[in-house]
């Protein structure tokens, strides 16, 4: 796997690509069509659904349908770029490959490791989540010992073959997709008074207790920024994907998939809830699903839906040291990384897992020891790292697409809707949810430390972007000069120049070399499977 340059008209500087490490074998196929649409599908109901929700509905009521649904409609838009440019170029580094490729590689340096940093603290999280929800059924059970188990557990299930990660999603998907499909079939039957035992609600807790909008507008601007953290985890398919067997089909389908899955899943089950209990209920506090099951009198409610949350809280654990490893390869593959985290063996980063989970551990550790203080940098540091994620992919939609459309129009079997306008307006909206977040004492901190991150990271990627491009340039100037060297063959004219310069560049390498990398495919034999994919649109 060698580093893909980023293109000139970017303005960035060429690099030598024979001076940019490679990896010891390219990422493995092991995961199969199933697995990809599982994973699209468990992606998009994330813990943060079960965990953050109950929160959300108390700052905004009723009206936090209102709130999922517009942060739900900026996701589609981001999933609908982002499975654009993956479907035309599919990479195991996503996004950071077209932040690079778009604008610069110090732009992929900083999507990526901001990612990988994000996935990181996001594991421990998870682990200390989940293990309290264990702790509750085991209470001599002591926390850290849960934590060290699932750790354990993930991290051996990532350094084995890719196909573990596949299945282990596939049946944690399967369980949460299950789950929240039977908690809307009992909600529905509830609110048309078909559930034994239950009166049909009517519209009483949408219109009472304060009304639609009980807390104003702010209300309904807290439950916005809460539920558009809510979404995070769904860029991890596109990641997946190029793991796949057909990596240009897979990654089509995924994400047309889960387009009509946020509406569903997401804004169905908040109109469930506010529906069926009063937004102000005390009993939101231990969670909105579990609070809606208890008010509608059903057994064992509460215990059933922390086996739920439990899985959910799993499957990001999973999904987030999968991610946070592919990450980290592609990135130390494109030379803007450490050697030893792109080392793979079996067709598995192992390194880069290890690196991963031990960095997700100290989090947790930092939780026991540092709590006030560095337990909560950390955690404002990646408060809102997914949306720098999603403004990188909206810019190199809005220049990719133009360039594909000139180079490659028919590796565009994913387009995104009403392009550039819907592009733009995504853009806008990402920078209100940045002026509201201002706006908001609660996360106004959180947006700082993002920033200060953001602003590290970009200028680290800058100066190693200027140093390569040193290192490149240095020999061809100082050969000339070197003791005993031959006389200078005499240059092409300058019609030619490019043409040699881009046979000796690519002489023996991959046309596409993250495409290489990650699917092991020449680009002649993409073709087909573009074709393929096209026909689903």
């Amino acid at each position: 796997m060698s580093r893909t340059p980023a293109p000139a008209s970017t303005g960035s500087a060429d690099v030598d690509a024979s001076a940019t490490p490679t990896t010891d074998a390219p990422l493995s196929h092991g995961l199969k069509q199933r697995h990809l649409s599982m994973i699209a599908l468990g992606g998009v109901i994330g813990a943060g659904l079960f965990v953050g929700s109950g929160s959300a509905i108390a700052a905004a009521g009723p009206s936090i349908v209102v709130a999922y649904a517009i942060s739900g409609l900026l996701v589609m838009l981001i999933m609908r770029m982002l499975g654009e440019m993956s479907a035309a170029n599919p990479a195991s580094g996503s996004f950071s490959v077209h932040a690079e490729r778009a604008v610069g590689p110090w732009a992929g340096f900083t999507a990526g490791w901001a990612f990988w940093f994000l996935l990181c603290v996001a594991v421990g999280l998870e682990a200390i989540g989940a293990a309290k929800i264990v702790t509750g059924w085991l209470p001599g059970v002591p926390e850290w010992s849960m934590v060290a188990l699932f750790m354990l557990v993930f991290c051996v299930t990532n350094l084995a073959a890719v196909k573990n990660f596949g299945e282990f999603e596939f049946w944690f998907a399967a369980l949460k997709i299950g789950a929240i499909s039977l908690f809307l079939v009992i909600g529905l039957l509830a609110i048309l008074g078909l559930l034994p035992g239950t009166d049909s609600p009517g519209l009483s807790n949408l219109t009472g207790q304060g009304g639609f909008l009980p807390n104003g507008t702010d209300g309904l601007i807290v439950g916005l920024l809460a539920s558009v953290f809510a979404y995070g985890g769904l860029e991890t398919v596109t990641i997946a994907a190029a793991e796949s067997e057909r990596p240009v089909e897979g990654v089509a389908k995924a994400v047309r998939t889960a387009m009509w899955r946020i509406a569903v899943f997401y804004i169905g089950s908040m109109a469930v809830i506010v529906t069926l209990i009063p937004w102000n209920s005390d009993s939101l506090a231990k969670g909105s699903y579990v609070a809606t099951l208890e008010h509608l009198g059903l057994p064992a409610a509460g215990e059933i839906m922390n086996v739920v949350v439990l899985i959910a809280l799993l499957s990001a654990m999973n999904a987030n040291i999968y991610g946070a490893s592919r990450m980290a390869c592609s990135l130390v593959a494109r030379g803007q990384g450490p050697k030893v985290l792109g080392k793979i063996s079996g067709g598995v980063p192992r390194v880069a897992v290890l690196t991963s989970s031990v960095f997700g551990f100290v989090c947790v550790l930092l939780s026991y020891w540092r709590p006030d203080d560095l337990f909560m940098w950390l955690l404002n540091m990646i408060g809102a790292i997914i949306l720098v994620v999603w403004f990188f992919i909206a810019v190199s939609q809005l220049i990719l697409r133009r360039r594909t459309e000139k180079e490659a129009p028919e590796k565009l079997v994913v387009r995104m809707w009403a392009f550039p306008y819907l592009t733009w307006a995504a853009l806008a909206g990402i920078a209100v949810v940045f002026v509201l977040m201002a706006r908001d004492a609660g996360t106004r901190e959180q947006l700082y430390y993002t920033g200060g991150l953001v602003v590290v990271l970009a200028a680290l990627g800058y100066a190693h972007q200027r140093l390569t491009a040193d290192k490149a340039t240095a020999p061809a100037a100082a050969q000339p000069a070197a003791a005993g060297a031959p006389a200078p063959v005499e240059e092409a004219p300058a019609a030619e120049k490019p043409v040699a310069e881009e046979k000796s560049a690519t002489a023996g390498k991959p046309v596409s070399t993250e495409k290489a990398a990650t699917t092991g495919k020449s680009a002649s034999e993409e073709k087909p499977a573009a074709a393929a994919a096209k026909g689903d649109d």
